[in-house]
């Protein structure tokens, strides 16, 4: 069985810039990845005071992640991203250079997008957490 991923926007609810309100899925496995970092291979972090390099390391990150479970951002069925950010602005640059890269698929389902006070590395702006219907 293919898995089928259904993502909807009841007429009623607000329009969104990408994300769907509700996501369905009809498949067998799911694997939910731990928030990707912007953390090089040997735990460092990139790109130190640059939300666009920290939100380029952790698009890699999660797509090397997906790969390890044989996964494209279209099989992403939930995200959360986190920025250390109260503002707007901000919020909206990381949400845009995450549905411009080659992530961006995984943002179109049940998308969540968080300003926070403090994540778990020095120096860290941004995360993204997300879960996957893994394809047959």
């Amino acid at each position: 069985m293919t898995e089928k991923i259904t993502r909807i926007n009841p007429e009623q609810l607000h329009e969104t810039p990408g994300y769907s309100h509700i996501t369905v899925v009809e498949a067998g496995r799911t694997a939910y990845l731990a928030g990707q970092c912007p953390l090089d291979r040997k735990g460092d972090l990139i790109g130190s005071g640059s939300l666009e390099t920290q939100v380029d390391q952790v698009v890699a990150n999660a797509i090397t992640a997906l790969g390890a479970v044989s996964a494209q951002p279209e099989h992403v069925v939930r995200s959360v991203i986190y920025v250390r950010s109260n503002e707007r602005d901000i919020l909206g640059a990381a949400w845009r250079r995450l549905t411009e890269s080659a992530l961006g698929p995984a943002f179109t389902t049940a998308s969540t997008l968080l300003g926070v006070a403090q994540l778990g590395f020095a120096g860290q702006l941004v995360e993204v957490d997300l879960t996957v219907a893994l394809p047959d």
